[in-house]
């Protein structure tokens, strides 16, 4: 499997095979869906929280008699069954959301999303990137320039992948709505999925061999 490979103005170099643990990678939504779904639930904040008849305060001492009254029998005010009484079986923060996957899963999904993404032109192979000074006119423009000449890029979210994080980049990356720089150690499914297109340089993708795909 082939990709494009850029120089940084936007222009045409020539093509480079992906290695082959990711071109010869069998799909699997399933486990693709899988390790989505366990970063998000990773990812969710324990806020709601209700008490139960033990917290709620008031209703120390028993309403009314057993007996005697013709009413209905009731020990406290703050049973279930009364107005801002407990709550029975209510979201408690107390709860576990976390799901575990395996490291090769994980590793094993990425390579299948890297692959789609070669596979539907939305991932684009760079020589070099590098800008002198932390100017987000100056990295705007530079995607301006890819959007007019690569025509897969014309449109969409655009996710750069750095073998490390240049500080520059980063700088001149983080007030373009529409872009996003990571280094390649931290890529995950639920990034690449998120974004239309992905960005690697040559150097990004000896990174990923080093990093995701294991001997």
């Amino acid at each position: 499997m082939k990709v494009n490979l850029y120089n940084q103005k936007g222009e045409l170099l020539g093509q480079k095979d992906l290695p082959k643990e990711i071109a010869e990678i069998k799909e699997n939504p399933d486990l693709i869906h899988q390790v989505v779904v366990s970063q998000l639930a990773n990812q969710r904040n324990k806020i709601a929280q209700t008490k139960d008849r033990s917290e709620v305060s008031g209703g120390g001492r028993k309403p009314w008699r057993q007996k005697g009254l013709g009413r209905a029998r009731h020990g406290s005010i703050r049973s279930p069954l009364w107005r801002k009484g407990g709550v029975v079986f209510g979201p408690r923060k107390e709860r576990n959301f976390k799901k575990k996957i395996p490291k090769k899963m994980k590793r094993k999904a990425l390579l299948m999303v890297l692959k789609a993404k070669a596979k539907n032109d939305s991932l684009f192979l760079f020589e070099n990137l590098k800008i002198e000074k932390p100017k987000t006119k100056i990295f705007a423009q530079m995607v301006e320039n890819w959007r007019k000449k690569i025509k897969n890029l014309k449109e969409g979210k655009i996710l750069i992948a750095l073998p490390k994080l240049e500080k520059n980049l980063l700088l001149a990356a983080r007030n373009l709505p529409k872009v996003k720089t990571v280094e390649v150690r931290n890529l995950n499914c639920l990034d690449l999925l998120s974004f239309k297109h992905l960005i690697l340089t040559l150097e990004s993708l000896e990174e990923i061999k080093k990093v995701f795909i294991k001997e």
